[in-house]
């Protein structure tokens, strides 16, 4: 069925073959806009992590010596592990944009990430709270400088971003 004015097939309806008895070839679903945000968030959060890294380190050893150099960089690697696992699963639940299933996958794996993440958190406090080894200032504070520094990050990715408001339509004509 196709539209009157421009003969192109009606929306919500299936795209008849060219060539009458050979079935029309489906067209996989094109990757989401937001992959290139995400993709970008990651990179520019690796790029803050070894910055707070560089910096945590150097404060840390300057303040509290090697335990200090330790709890930075293992603050600064909680902070960036926690950060990706959400751009990380949106990635990779947006791998199934074309199954029928896709709206229950994304929300599930975008979700698990997120126990993931709270669970992992709350490991990481246990084992980390008394041990002789860290600094628990240095290693809170690297923590949090992760933690802003992302929120910047995303906000500066988010931004800078051109992703249309309506990023998946098809428009009458073919165009995208």
């Amino acid at each position: 069925m196709t539209d009157q004015e421009s003969g192109n097939p009606s929306a919500g309806r299936p795209d008849e073959s060219a060539v009458p008895g050979v079935p029309a070839v489906p067209v996989p679903p094109a990757a989401p806009t937001s992959n290139a945000v995400f993709k970008d968030v990651l990179t520019y959060g690796a790029i803050l992590a070894i910055g707070i890294a560089i910096v945590g380190a150097v404060l840390g050893g300057v303040f509290a010596g090697w335990i200090g150099v330790t709890s930075a960089l293992i603050g600064t690697l909680m902070a960036v592990v926690f950060l990706s696992i959400t751009a990380l699963s949106i990635l990779i639940a947006n791998r199934f944009i074309g199954s029928d299933l896709f709206v229950g996958l994304f929300f599930g794996i975008v979700l698990g990430g997120w126990l993931l993440k709270f669970v992992l958190f709350i490991v990481l406090a246990v084992v980390l709270k008394d041990q002789p080894w860290i600094n628990p200032v240095v290693l809170f504070l690297s923590l949090i400088a992760g933690v802003i520094g992302s929120l910047v990050v995303d906000m500066v990715v988010v931004i800078r971003s051109r992703v249309p408001y309506v990023s998946d339509s098809t428009l009458p004509g073919g165009k995208r």
